[in-house]
């Protein structure tokens, strides 16, 4: 009588615990991304005027981006001044994101990098309404891009360039 080496059911647990372990590491990893789906996107609430179609476009922006956005059709003058935004550094709406104050034509990118570096300050303001920024850069536009600044706000109302665009 021939009995099979006792080699051979080693390698086969071998296989099932590394197909076990393979197994745990799917699972894992798709707990990990499901984990991850499942956080709320970051809330934007926006002051606007309810008549401004570029604030309506920089909404849109922001959710494409992957900002849940909701939208107060009441003007930005009052809410503004109530959250410390100098009137120089005014624009056609207010936004608030995680206590940070987003004044004007933002770009969605900018406040995702701010919430990932979480400066202190007051928050970010592209003042006036630059032609080319998202939410002026329609085809109604024609294609114009004006060269525009980011402005990093401080709580005193100093500012600092966050980012360029040419």
């Amino acid at each position: 009588m021939t009995t099979k080496p006792h080699t051979e059911s080693i390698t086969l647990s071998r296989r099932h615990a590394l197909a076990m372990g393979a197994g745990a590491l799917a699972i894992g990893m798709g707990w990990a991304l499901s984990a991850r789906a499942a956080q709320p996107k970051p809330l934007v609430e926006v002051w606007k005027d309810p008549n401004c179609g570029c604030c309506k476009d920089w909404m849109a922006h922001l959710e494409g981006a992957g900002f849940a956005v909701k939208g107060h059709d009441k003007g930005n003058t009052a809410v503004r001044a109530a959250l410390g935004m100098p009137q120089k550094l005014g624009s056609c709406h207010t936004a608030l994101v995680q206590g940070y104050v987003i004044e004007g034509h933002v770009p969605a990118a900018d406040i995702q990098r701010l919430l990932a570096e979480k400066p202190k300050a007051l928050g970010l303001s592209v003042p006036g309404m630059p032609i080319g920024s998202p939410g002026m850069d329609g085809p109604a536009y024609g294609g114009k891009r004006d060269a525009y600044q980011v402005l990093l706000v401080q709580r005193d109302g100093s500012t600092q360039v966050f980012s360029s665009y040419a």
